[in-house]
Order: C-alpha cells, then sequence, then structure tokens
C-alpha cells in the first residue's frame, strides 16, 4: 500500500476540504421560499469551521476504487449533511444539552430550540435530494439513498443515540458501549466509506474491505473523542469538555481508563489499516486519515 508522509497528507486533506466546503455552500442556495432565519440557522450549522471527516471519507474511498473524486461529491455533501443535523439535534436541551459547537454558540443557543429543530429537519431533507438529484444513473442514486437512510435511522445512528442517552449513569459494560458507538458514530463513517465505493463501482471484496476498515476507524474515532472530552482543550476543541463525566455518561475512559483507551484506539487504527489490503496501492490517504485520527487534538 502507498503511504504518504504527514505532511502531504495534511496538504492533501485541506484541498478536499476546501473543495467540500464550496460543494456545502452552493448546496444550501436554497433560493425563494425557505425563511430568512431559517437559512441562517442552517448555514450557521452546517459552514462552520470542521473537520469534514466523513466527506472526506466518502471521497477518499472512491479515489481508493478508482473513481474520479467529483462523482463522489453530491454523497459526500450528503453525509455531512446528515452529520450536520445529528449534532443539531444531539446539542438540543432535551438531548445532551450543549450551548456550544465547533467554535461557536450550537443552534438552539443561537437562534432558539423550535428553529434548531427546524433547521436539523431540513438538513436531513437536503440529504436526500442532494443525492437523489446528483448520483447518476438513477439506479445507483436509489441504492446511496436507501444505504444513507438506513445508517442514519432508528437502527443505526438514531437507536445509538437513543441508547446513549439512556446509558447516563448505567452500570452497563464494554459490549453496551461498544453497541451503542457502532451505531451512533461507526455506521455514518461506514456508510460514507461504502457510498465512496458504490460509486466507484467497487467489488464485493472492495466494499467488505471498506467496511472492515471503517469498523475499526469509527470505534477508534469514539475512543479519541472520549478521550478527548476528559483532556482536550476546549479552546481548541470548539466546545466545553468534561461535559460527559459531569453526566455520569458511558465512556471508554470512564470504563477502561485513559492509558488503555489508548491502547485500544491503536490496535482498532493498525487493524483498520490492514484491512485496507485488498484495494491495492491507492490507500495512501485512508490510512493517514485513519493515523491523524490518533493524533487529533479537536
Amino acid at each position: 500500500m502507498a503511504q504518504i508522509s504527514t505532511s502531504l497528507f495534511h496538504r492533501y486533506a485541506d484541498q478536499l476540504r476546501l473543495e467540500v466546503d464550496s460543494a456545502l455552500g452552493r448546496s444550501v442556495e436554497l433560493g425563494d421560499g425557505c425563511p430568512t432565519r431559517l437559512l441562517d440557522a442552517i448555514r450557521h450549522s452546517l459552514l462552520a469551521p470542521a473537520k469534514r471527516l466523513r466527506p472526506l471519507l466518502v471521497l477518499m474511498a472512491a479515489e481508493a476504487c478508482g473513481c474520479d473524486r467529483e462523482r463522489a461529491m453530491p454523497a459526500a455533501c450528503a453525509v455531512e449533511l446528515v452529520h450536520t443535523y445529528s449534532l443539531v439535534h444531539d446539542d438540543l436541551p432535551a438531548m445532551d444539552d450543549d450551548d456550544m459547537r465547533r467554535g461557536r454558540p450550537s443552534c438552539h443557543a443561537m437562534f432558539g430550540e423550535a428553529t434548531a429543530i427546524l433547521a436539523g429537519d431540513a438538513l436531513l431533507a437536503l440529504a436526500f435530494e442532494h443525492l437523489a438529484a446528483g448520483i447518476e444513473p438513477t439506479s445507483l442514486a436509489a441504492r446511496c439513498c436507501q444505504r444513507l437512510a438506513q445508517a442514519a435511522g432508528a437502527t443505526a445512528l438514531v437507536g445509538g443515540q437513543m441508547d446513549d442517552l439512556n446509558s447516563t449513569n448505567s452500570s452497563a459494560g464494554i459490549s453496551t458501549l461498544e453497541s451503542i458507538h457502532h451505531r451512533k458514530t461507526g455506521a455514518l463513517i461506514r456508510v460514507s466509506l461504502q457510498l465512496g465505493g458504490l460509486i466507484a463501482g467497487a467489488d464485493t471484496e472492495q466494499m467488505s474491505a471498506l467496511d472492515a476498515y471503517g469498523n475499526g476507524l469509527g470505534i477508534a474515532f469514539q475512543i479519541t473523542d472520549d478521550l478527548l472530552d476528559t483532556g482536550g482543550d476546549p479552546a481548541v476543541l470548539g466546545k466545553p469538555v468534561g461535559r460527559d463525566q459531569d453526566r455520569g455518561k458511558l465512556t471508554y475512559p470512564g470504563l477502561l481508563g485513559d492509558e488503555t483507551s489508548r491502547q485500544r484506539a491503536e490496535e482498532l487504527i493498525d487493524q483498520a489499516c490492514a484491512e485496507l489490503v485488498p484495494l491495492g496501492e491507492n490507500t495512501g490517504g485512508l490510512e493517514a486519515l485513519a493515523r491523524y485520527v490518533l493524533e487529533r487534538n479537536r
């Protein structure tokens, strides 16, 4: 597998983020009919500075399977629209009650709860509009819509969030925690890779490799997220730290301790990168992104 240096990866990822941000900006040029306050709330949440991890995974998976990344851009935007909707709703007082997100006031803190709910609804609808209109042929668009809907639904992202809310002050163990995050965090990461593969026409072996890579990456990402909540810099993260511990939420450091959690994340990333072998030589970006997950500070 071709490897790329850290500096080259960051330049490559920065270029992809610029392309994604430009496409996201175009995706919310909604025209007449969308109330100004609603549009402001949508843009406030969607266009805030962000890692764009999930869109990058779509584009990198497509490239790893031999596809021009521009063909995959509608899917990259769609997963970020779904991800942003989930953050807007997760931040609501009835859910995680967070007033900061991505270095700025969360949507409900800025625009009120009702507008935030409607902004999240609009982002979710726009994701599927973008996929249906932007992917050809229509049979492929339908497959992509089905995969993304499943990943965002009651047995995946939403179900994981429900169990996460119910895990507060829980005495449940690691199997329960991993079940939550396979769905809440991992489902959208895995489907990002699947969409890139589908658009590239990946074969069964390539799709399996992408899914196995995404499975390890998703849990490792959540572990590092939990670790940042215990020891990250709020100024860098763009949100307060220590909230999970204050709420008594089920986390990897809370169950395993910081050091064991770090070791677990490293093992998962090593396993994830090993799964890329069937994709051939064009996987340096995916491997470097996985390594970045371990090193990130936000």
